[in-house]
């Protein structure tokens, strides 16, 4: 099967350069397979480059390489001064991809916004659960079906959200990527013909490229999108050339095979770096990576089994292995670099001894648990592999037998998620709006068990200072709680806090026009290749 595997992948690599010799292409060697191209049913950064970032559009966007908001498919909003009414006017005019698979007979309206919000926040709505297994766990996780009271069609190109409380980082989450906006009129046609299902596998949206063909673990087809709202790209072809490996990711880009790759290997930076025909941007990332035990499961349930738990490993040992010192040791759920950062939070520090006296007084002894390391490198953890290992080894040390477990990366995602999972996992998080509130409350509030919450822990003290923070607009205020929340957080270790990394994006120096993104997206609007 991986002799069949490599040959696609060459198969494909070849037909992509191909391709070159009569338009402008940009071949991107992505690290891994999208779970699928509806991006409001996944939470991987892999998933949301192939599908929202590419084919869709929002009511509001991220300005290239910031977390500042400007108009998307909305060109103004407002809101009510009791902070509880978002009204939206949408662009006019704005046109739906023609493929070949579906042509619209309209432009984008109301009704496209109110559908693609709906169908996340109603369990009666017939897309609610239109692909087996898949749920639109992020909008569940962050508590949009609590928070919106309803969405109405003020008329055809204005849209009115209403809220049933405040929410400070509104505006801020619907630049996300789960909020992309979907046709109507295309998944009305599916669910006619019986093939709703076909929406998370042929998009169709108003975004900078419009999808061709997919073909699995090797290719990824785009071109662009002739009626796009914001004016035609100036690449003609974006391809995603899928390439897993890191260390091939480099040879390829080295050879000319790609133009840009993500997360290098970190022993490879420095000689690409050296590379006259490449520029390798960097910079700190909005991340964090961590362990997450599951609270759920004894003796994990207690919280001084996982402290003893995250004394026992050593993380600037994983830092200088897996990231050749350029990452730092993490102690907080959140990155230094955001604000209500609580620098006065004291790390559980690295004490073999100690670890194994407080297994002992919680009584626990001969543990046996399993370590879940991730199949594909991340921003925020580029090698999880030698990191479960470097865990194994010191778990070891205090009498824990560890186990390293893993799975294909969108079955990874999806049992590490469940509330029985076996095991504490490794994962992590790269920022989606550069809100506290995107951490803290996505990944560790009581909504997100079962979901986003890896560590199935629920604090009523921590859930409810996530609530007050969300209540206000007032910075200082809302810093005040994420502050506190740190510190039960690190009280009542839920995670072993690992890293936050930098990030490098080497490239050819044939392309202009892109930026790294602090929100971790690999975006191709506004960028361009010479020949």
């Amino acid at each position: 099967m991986k002799k069949i595997s490599v040959l696609l992948a060459a198969t494909a690599l070849i037909s992509v350069m191909a391709t070159s010799a009569w338009s402008k292409t940009l071949v991107y060697c992505s690290e891994g397979s999208p779970e699928g191209f509806d991006p409001s049913l996944y939470t991987a950064g892999t998933t949301f480059d192939a599908s929202s970032r590419t084919v869709y559009s929002r009511l509001v966007e991220f300005k290239h390489g910031g977390t500042e908001i400007e108009p998307g498919l909305a060109d103004s909003w407002s809101v009510s001064a009791d902070g509880t009414e978002y009204t939206f006017k949408l662009h006019p005019g704005v046109k739906f991809q023609t493929t070949d698979f579906f042509t619209p007979t309209r432009d984008l309206n109301a009704d496209d916004v109110i559908f693609s919000f709906e169908r996340q926040l109603k369990s009666d709505n017939p897309w609610n659960k239109y692909v087996e297994g898949g749920s639109y766990e992020y909008a569940a996780g962050m508590g949009f079906p609590e928070l919106i009271k309803s969405i109405e069609k003020v008329d055809d190109l204005t849209v009115k959200f209403v809220l049933n409380h405040p929410e400070a980082p509104f505006l801020a989450d619907l630049a996300m990527d789960f909020a992309s906006i979907v046709s109507k009129e295309y998944a009305d046609k599916l669910a006619a013909d019986g093939k709703m299902a076909q929406l998370n596998q042929q998009p169709l949206g108003t975004g900078p490229f419009t999808f061709v063909a997919y073909q699995p673990d090797a290719v990824i087809r785009y071109k662009a999108n002739e009626t796009y709202f914001k004016g035609k790209e100036k690449i003609d072809d974006l391809v995603f050339a899928i390439t897993s490996d890191a260390a091939v990711r480099a040879q390829k880009l080295k050879a000319g095979e790609c133009h840009l790759i993500p997360y290098p290997n970190a022993a490879d930076v420095a000689e690409l770096k050296k590379d006259e025909n490449l520029t390798v941007l960097e910079q700190a990332g909005l991340n964090v990576s961590y362990l997450a035990y599951n609270t759920l499961i004894a003796p994990f349930d207690k919280a001084e089994v996982r402290k003893a738990l995250n004394m026992a490993i050593n993380k600037q040992a994983i830092v200088d292995a897996v990231f050749q010192g350029a990452a730092a040791v993490a102690k907080n759920p959140i990155p230094p670099t955001m604000w209500s950062y609580n620098d006065a939070v004291v790390d559980d520090k690295y004490d073999p001894d100690a670890s194994k006296k407080m297994l002992a007084d919680a009584g626990v002894k001969d543990l046996k648990m399993k370590i879940w390391a991730m199949p594909v490198s991340r921003p925020y953890m580029l090698n999880a592999r030698r990191a479960a290992e470097l865990m194994q080894a010191d778990l070891a040390k205090v009498g824990v037998d560890a186990e390293i477990v893993t799975h294909e990366w969108a079955e990874y995602l999806k049992l590490s998620s469940d509330k029985n999972r076996d095991g504490a996992v490794i994962l992590g998080w790269t920022g989606d709006n550069g809100d506290p509130d995107n951490f803290m409350d996505t990944l560790l509030g009581c909504d997100a068990v079962g979901g986003n919450n890896r560590a199935q822990w629920c604090n009523k003290e921590f859930d409810d200072l996530m609530t007050k923070a969300k209540l206000t607009a007032d910075v200082a205020e809302r810093t005040k709680a994420y502050e506190q929340a740190q510190l039960i957080f690190k009280k009542e270790a839920p995670w072993n806090t690992i890293n936050h990394s930098l990030v490098f994006v080497p490239m050819s120096k044939k392309v202009s026009g892109f930026f790294m993104d602090p929100l971790g997206i690999h975006r191709f609007d506004g960028v361009d290749i010479s020949e």
